[in-house]
């Protein structure tokens, strides 16, 4: 059986996707943008923008019933490689900060983010 989950405290998916699909053993999140969910807005900031990306994934994980714990793999999508450094030492707080460890992952530079996001974050997470 497949779920749609879908939290008020992460942005609407801004295309014809949803949040996360739960399908039992699996909770796949969809690539998060850094908007705040009350506002809309990005910050400027790279860091800022991970660390957004990590907060909506967060949400969206509490809205199926799992923590930053459950996370087994990640992707980043990168507008820039440049900003790898501080993307990762975003990334390695936020998981620290959640008392999670680090799950597989993938990180690679794209062409372009939707929103011209610098960072787009997605992951799928065990139950």
């Amino acid at each position: 059986m497949v779920n749609i989950i879908n939290s008020e405290h992460a942005p609407a998916a801004i295309g014809p996707y949803v949040q996360a699909v739960d399908v039992g053993n699996l909770l796949f999140v969809s690539g998060q943008l850094p908007l705040d969910p009350k506002t809309n807005v990005m910050p400027d900031d790279v860091s800022a923008q991970a660390k957004q990306s990590l907060a909506n994934i967060k949400a969206i994980l509490a809205a199926a019933n799992c923590q930053v714990a459950n996370i087994v793999k990640t992707t980043i999508f990168l507008a820039d490689m440049n900003d790898f450094a501080a993307v990762n030492s975003a990334y390695e707080q936020f998981f620290k900060d959640n008392n999670a460890s680090f799950p597989a992952r993938s990180c690679v530079q794209v062409a372009r983010i939707p929103k011209d996001a610098k960072v787009e974050i997605e992951v799928i997470a065990a139950k």
